[in-house]
């Protein structure tokens, strides 16, 4: 690995190519309970997740899961996220299953926005996200997570084990730097 300096900013060099943004393949966010997003490069050390206008069936909350070969890790999380009204703290919550992302509490509402996941050193990583809802909700969340091996897949998915609602409006998808 090297680094080239051309007086304003530096870029870094990883075996001759010069690493971007990526985008994943868009994703329909219209049926099923889960949606995963797989073959993450070993070298990745930030990904974000984006929603556009995600709904689901029920009222649960969305979870953003890591995983490594050994498939997606459902505990060791530490993560918040709440809902902010107009004039208050409407709700907040916890989760150790995953990356909670307070939804807005009704099937009908629709939320859009985006997480941010970043490599802190070795396989631990941190969040820090915001979102909206159609509800005229703010649903900031933050939280961290050391994963077993290296990060190679991300999961979206629901409160719940199993998550039982399914996602009925919206599309998601990936950039990995």
């Amino acid at each position: 690995m090297s680094t080239v300096i051309d007086g304003s900013a530096s870029v870094t060099i990883n075996s001759g190519a010069i690493l971007g943004i990526t985008s994943g393949t868009a994703v329909a966010s219209t049926s099923g309970t889960s949606i995963d997003f797989t073959s993450i490069p070993s070298w990745v050390k930030r990904v974000t997740v984006m929603f556009s206008g995600v709904s689901t069936s029920g009222t649960s909350a969305f979870l953003i899961q890591l995983g490594d070969a050994g498939g997606i890790e459902t505990t060791g999380y530490v993560s918040f996220s709440c809902r902010i009204g107009a004039a208050s703290l409407a709700a907040g919550g916890t989760d150790t299953s995953g990356f909670v992302v307070n939804s807005a509490n009704l099937a009908t509402a629709t939320v859009s926005g985006q997480m941010m996941i970043s490599h802190l050193g070795s396989n631990s990583w941190t969040e820090q996200g915001m979102f909206g809802s159609s509800t005229g909700l703010g649903l900031p969340s933050g939280g961290g997570k050391t994963l077993s091996d290296t990060l190679t897949q991300v999961r979206i998915t629901t409160v719940g084990s199993p998550a039982t609602d399914t996602f009925d409006l919206g599309t998601i998808n990936i950039l990995y730097e």
